[in-house]
């Protein structure tokens, strides 16, 4: 039995009361010095190191992940559908010219339907996923999504797709939460970048696949073309559900649930080689004491109290974080086949582009995980911004070229391509990690929901307007879209500057007092922080020197 024991007698439903370790409360030495040697090992653990003690949480958290593959695989789908002539034969309308169209709306209708359910399976993962727990959780979502597929599937009107759309939308929203949370909770500091932004790789993934199937079903003259799309979407909840059904709980949702011996179970499924400087009770500890820690800081724990205190600053930050994906431009890239064509290039080498355009994004989140590992998320972030902000400026430039002709439109595709690259070895991967790395552990639940929920009303926009934007029966801007884009991403990088911090390296509890100090984001990394400090002295590694008690003691 490990030998850590909480106040109040918490149960499942209820958050439970640790010791905790500041001036003027009941101290637990014990509990203290275990916390500070187990944030002491995770500060020091290499990369080799981490991989070599937590292999299997690396595992679990790759498996859960999966789910994005999926969902990376069916958002391509209705993105490039728009373009492949089955589907507009099945649901378009017969144009003058005697082609086939899906009309703006349509277009702007089926793609909003999806994000709608999304908003929806968002909120109710953040309810779910901290009564219930992760797997639970996740196991209901699968099963829920393989349910919904008939509909997709079967659909002999474009109304009932839609329909369809919204209600395989709230699986997908509930995949964005858990993969991301159970990432950032199961592994140490070493893996928390690459385990995080491995989601993003997922979504690659999964774009990939459906760029190469769509590739293959263009020979097939009728609708089993994209029926034969929806169908292969079965294969990927039976073989989650497999694995999600035997993975770990993440210990720091059992410690919030008060469940301790639980929770030092888990590590020990998550580690395979035990540390003789550090025990799993060190680990359970160093939870705990994050977890009062935060408890003192912010005594709610509920969707509100995102907005309130030093909380407000970190929901901000998760919130343009992840708007940021959505209006740097990337939005051209779920319409890239769309787009391709639109700027004159022909269908098959329209598909035949985005499949080298999402090989290249999976090499790219790859290269982001080395950039990480020596520049950190905040230059990457900065970095990236800049540079696709120079590509769009250069796509709306040849546009507007009256000369450029074919050769103008395979110039477009390749700086659209090379846009990919630029994004998924930057801001696409980073967020993850950054939206699961800044909110405060108790609410980083909730903080994702509210993110990424925001992430998907930038979505709606951009579904109602990029359609405009392409469609040559609307606005028809075609590679001249690139200018719009460039202006809103010279607007957050701006922001990116002034208001984003880097995270890298720091404990969870080092992030709450720096947050708590309100220290400005480009002094996060000289900052020094001691959350284990209950006396007047504190480390003196850099300067200046923050301790915990300093911090509470201000409340």
């Amino acid at each position: 039995m490990h030998n850590l024991t909480c106040m109040n007698g918490a149960d499942e439903r209820s958050e439970p009361t640790f010791l905790l370790p500041i001036n003027g409360l009941d101290l637990d030495e014990d509990l203290l010095v275990k916390a500070k040697n187990a944030t002491a090992e995770e500060h020091t653990m290499s990369l080799r190191q981490a991989i070599k003690l937590y292999p299997t949480a690396v595992g679990w958290s790759m498996l859960l992940s999966l789910a994005i593959i999926m969902e990376g695989y069916d958002t391509l789908l209705l993105g490039s559908f728009y373009a492949f002539p089955a589907f507009v034969e099945k649901f378009g309308e017969l144009q003058p010219d005697g082609s086939y169209e899906l009309s703006a709306p349509w277009q702007a209708g089926l793609s909003n339907g999806a994000t709608v359910g999304e908003i929806i399976g968002l909120f109710l993962a953040g309810f779910c996923s901290e009564r219930y727990g992760y797997r639970k959780t996740m196991i209901s979502a699968l099963i829920t999504i393989s349910a919904f597929i008939f509909i997709l599937f079967f659909a002999p009107i474009i109304q009932v797709l839609q329909v369809g759309y919204i209600l395989c939308g709230i699986p997908w929203g509930i995949f964005q939460t858990i993969t991301t949370s159970y990432a950032a909770e199961v592994c140490p500091i070493a893996l928390r970048g690459y385990l995080t932004s491995y989601v993003n790789l997922c979504w690659v993934i999964g774009q990939i696949i459906a760029s190469g199937i769509l590739r293959g079903m263009l020979s097939i003259p009728n609708e089993w073309a994209y029926r034969g799309c929806y169908a292969i979407q079965w294969f990927w909840p039976i073989l989650i559900i497999t694995g999600v059904f035997f993975a770990p709980e993440s210990p720091w949702w059992l410690v919030r649930r008060g469940r301790l011996d639980d929770a030092a179970k888990a590590i020990d499924r998550l580690t395979t080689k035990a540390n003789p400087n550090v025990s799993t009770d060190q680990r359970v500890a160093m939870m705990m004491h994050t977890t009062d820690l935060e408890r003192k800081l912010s005594e709610g724990a509920s969707i509100f109290d995102c907005f309130k205190g030093t909380n407000l600053r970190r929901t901000e930050i998760v919130i343009f974080v992840w708007v940021m994906q959505a209006f740097c431009g990337a939005a051209l890239m779920g319409y890239s086949t769309y787009f391709y064509e639109q700027a004159g290039l022909p269908t098959a080498q329209s598909f035949n582009l985005t499949l080298i355009q999402f090989g290249l994004g999976a090499v790219g989140t790859m290269i982001s995980w080395v950039a990480m590992t020596y520049s950190g998320r905040r230059t990457l972030y900065l970095a990236g911004m800049c540079i696709m902000f120079i590509l769009l400026l250069t796509i709306g430039c040849v546009a507007v070229i009256p000369s450029a002709g074919k050769a103008g439109s395979w110039v477009i595709g390749s700086m659209l391509i090379l846009f990919t690259f630029v994004y998924d070895c930057t801001v696409g991967p980073v967020c993850y990690s950054l939206v699961a790395e800044i909110p405060a552990t108790r609410l980083r639940s909730k903080s994702i929901v509210i993110a990424r929920n925001m992430y998907n009303v930038a979505s709606i926009v951009n579904n109602i307007i990029v359609p405009y934007m392409l469609n040559p029966t609307a606005w028809n801007w075609r590679g001249k879209a690139g200018f719009f884009w460039a202006g809103i991403n010279g607007l957050l990088t701006v922001w990116t500057f002034f208001r984003l911090p880097e995270p890298k390296g720091l404990a969870y509890s080092e992030l709450d007092v720096l947050f708590e100090r309100k220290i400005g984001a480009r002094k996060f990394q000289t900052t020094a922080v001691d959350p284990f400090n209950i006396g007047t002295s504190a480390c003196e590694t850099r300067n200046p020197v923050i301790s915990m008690s300093e911090t509470v003691n201000q409340i």
